[in-house]
């Protein structure tokens, strides 16, 4: 008998966990370089909305862009390029786009040089430059910091230089970066939270040549978690947000919050 009402028991428990609410979803697709910062809120954010799983998709801005408008399941987007963004608002697909962050560019090398990349301008002489392709928003930075280089800085024909020494065009800076990691490149350029020290050495970008890299971050038209998805923007420019981004070398002051 006891084992009976044991086995009922059981029975009873195991329905009262299968009855459980289930819990919502929230999709954020987010730039490739917001990959540390974002899986740090995603855990802060669930802990403050138990009752919601995040799901993060990473990938170059462009290629979110493009999921977004063939339809995909998304929330959230936020970009590292503000021209992605403002194509999406454009066209109706992504609502009350607002900057949150911002990030700007380094130079990287592997831990031990071998090509003496001591200064921006020695990216001329470099033998194997990486960078973004043209249309990921590392890509587009990297290129206006060489043209910002050459046209104030007095590096004629730096541009070209640089450009001339690149042997791989990658599709997000994370791919970028494991370039260097895996010393298949003498240097790249990189947002500085993406230079993490002891994999590779970081070189400054000067200040008249380097571009800062403008967040945004909106929620999608059609999203299906369009609450949670409310919550999660004002979460990342609340005052954890910030200092979760800041924490991961993001610039993300009082602006982000307006």
């Amino acid at each position: 008998m006891r084992r009976a009402l044991a086995a009922w028991a059981a029975v009873l428990l195991a329905a009262c966990a299968t009855d459980a609410p289930p819990r919502e979803s929230l999709h954020i697709f987010a730039a490739s370089s917001l990959t540390d910062a974002f899986r740090e809120m995603a855990a802060a954010f669930e802990d403050e909305s138990p009752d919601t799983e995040v799901t993060l998709v990473f990938a170059g801005s462009q290629v979110l862009r493009l999921q977004i408008e063939q339809g995909a399941p998304a929330d959230i987007f936020a970009s590292a390029d503000p021209r992605h963004m403002e194509s999406l608002a454009g066209d109706g697909l992504v609502t009350g786009p607002r900057l949150f962050a911002e990030n700007e560019l380094v130079v990287i090398v592997p831990p031990g040089n071998p090509a003496r990349i001591e200064a921006f301008a020695d990216l001329a002489g470099a033998h194997r430059v990486v960078i973004g392709t043209a249309n990921v928003p590392v890509g587009a930075y990297a290129r206006e910091a060489l043209r910002r280089a050459e046209a104030g800085g007095g590096l004629a024909g730096f541009e070209e230089a640089v450009m001339d020494r690149v042997v791989s065009e990658e599709s997000s800076v994370r791919l970028v970066r494991a370039k260097v990691e895996l010393g298949e490149a003498d240097a790249a350029i990189v947002y500085r939270t993406d230079a993490v020290p002891g994999r590779v050495r970081t070189v400054q970008v000067p200040a008249p040549a380097n571009v800062r890299a403008r967040y945004l971050i909106g929620v999608v038209a059609d999203a299906r978690n369009p609450a949670a998805a409310a919550r999660w923007v004002a979460f990342a420019s609340s005052a954890q947000g910030r200092r979760i981004l800041t924490r991961h070398g993001f610039l993300a002051d009082v602006r982000a919050a307006q």
